[in-house]
């Protein structure tokens, strides 16, 4: 599978900048994609001002992620600010070409910056397709919470994050996306912005892939950068067979 990461320096609360940056890179992109991923409220920044740049699901981006999609035969997921019913969410939408929309409402609001103050939390995990791939799709602050991602059987094969997670935590954001790779024996994908935020936060970046058994396949840090990799489903078989550690975790429901 082949799949693209942007790292990038959002533009803070400015959803048409935010899109017109995007749009450029992925033009730029010549390689036929299956799934192109962009970070965390990657048309605002991670902002508390939800009412400032928040859309429906018939929206802007939402139109211009199914348009580019269908254009370049490829799945797009990252998450913006969406208000549905009165509330609002932080949610990662999963697009493919066919304009078929999945989406995951993050379920740890980051209350150290007031986000369970502003934002709705969902309650399901989504595990979503491509070519065969299941993807477990989860949100920045999710990272910190093993238990919500953790694999039982071999319920999916990549666990991606999208986040703005800050410079002055990536030695843990970084050391999480490593663990959650090994406990879980999948590739881990981790897309983190870069910059500085509005709020006078800085981020480094710091996006990585790593492996089932812990090598660090990608890692950028302090700069744009658009990376493609091509994911192979026998190493990810292989490393099971090998190291059948999956079949000794525990079971167990979250209520």
């Amino acid at each position: 599978m082949q799949v693209t990461l942007i790292q990038a320096p959002l533009i803070w609360e400015n959803p048409k900048s935010n899109r017109d940056y995007f749009e450029a890179k992925i033009n730029s992109i010549t390689e036929n994609i299956d799934l192109i991923v962009l970070p965390e409220m990657f048309t605002s920044g991670f902002t508390m001002s939800p009412e400032t740049v928040a859309e429906t699901m018939q929206g802007e981006t939402i139109t211009w992620l199914k348009a580019l999609a269908k254009a370049r035969n490829c799945a797009f997921t990252g998450s913006l600010v969406i208000k549905e019913n009165g509330n609002f969410y932080n949610r990662l939408v999963f697009v493919f070409p066919s304009g078929e929309i999945q989406f995951y409402d993050k379920r740890h609001l980051f209350a150290f910056a007031g986000e369970d103050q502003h934002y709705t939390a969902g309650a399901k995990r989504l595990i979503a397709s491509v070519k065969g791939w299941k993807i477990n799709l989860q949100v920045c602050y999710d990272l910190r919470f093993p238990v919500w991602a953790r694999q039982q059987g071999e319920e999916y094969d990549v666990l991606l994050y999208v986040a703005n997670w800050p410079e002055k935590r990536n030695h843990a954001w970084k050391t999480l996306l490593t663990a959650r790779a090994i406990e879980n024996q999948c590739y881990t994908i981790g897309v983190n912005r870069v910059g500085i935020d509005g709020n006078n936060i800085a981020h480094s970046g710091d996006s990585l892939i790593v492996g089932p058994l812990g090598e660090v396949l990608y890692h950028c840090a302090y700069k744009e950068d658009v990376f493609t990799i091509t994911l192979q489903k026998q190493e990810l078989t292989t490393a099971r067979n090998q190291f059948p550690f999956w079949k000794d975790a525990d079971f167990f429901q979250i209520q």
